[in-house]
């Protein structure tokens, strides 16, 4: 990369990216919100935490933190959460006592896949205007949006 200024019309390419992406975190937000409020409602850690379950299989705690990108305690509170809902359930595997395995059950996964088909029709829809170039290219901006938070 260069260290010479952006153009004008980069920074406020660079200006509206920004601003959207703050718009998303503010929807992801309100996806929480909710969750927290309407019985069946999924934040987007909810959604992850139920993907990773349904694709890896059941999973430690720090396991399925580490494939929803977030803390032992977030994960734990979230893992409450989805038992309350019926999505999940906890074990303590007999050989180390000390863990705990979360497993997925049948709402659980029922939910996951209900989650999955809503999302895939909505952006099929919403992105219909895009063609796969155009949709890997945004996937890698969210990509690099993600290493820029985390810099932050």
């Amino acid at each position: 990369m260069t260290d010479a200024p952006p153009t004008p019309d980069r920074a406020r390419a660079l200006d509206r990216l920004a601003r959207a992406a703050y718009r998303l975190s503010a929807a992801d937000a309100r996806l929480r919100g909710r969750a927290t409020r309407t019985p069946g409602a999924l934040s987007l850690t909810h959604a992850r935490a139920l993907r990773t379950l349904a694709e890896q299989g059941p999973l430690t705690i720090s396991r399925l933190a580490a494939g929803t990108e977030t803390t032992g305690a977030a994960t734990t509170q979230l893992v409450n959460g989805l038992v309350t809902a019926g999505y999940v359930t906890r074990t303590r595997p007999p050989e180390d006592k000390r863990s705990v395995l979360v497993t997925l059950t049948d709402a659980g996964r029922e939910r996951h896949q209900q989650r999955q088909q809503a999302l895939t029709e909505a952006l099929h829809a919403d992105l219909a205007d895009y063609d796969a170039a155009a949709l890997d290219r945004a996937a890698e901006v969210l990509q690099r949006l993600s290493a820029v938070y985390d810099r932050l």
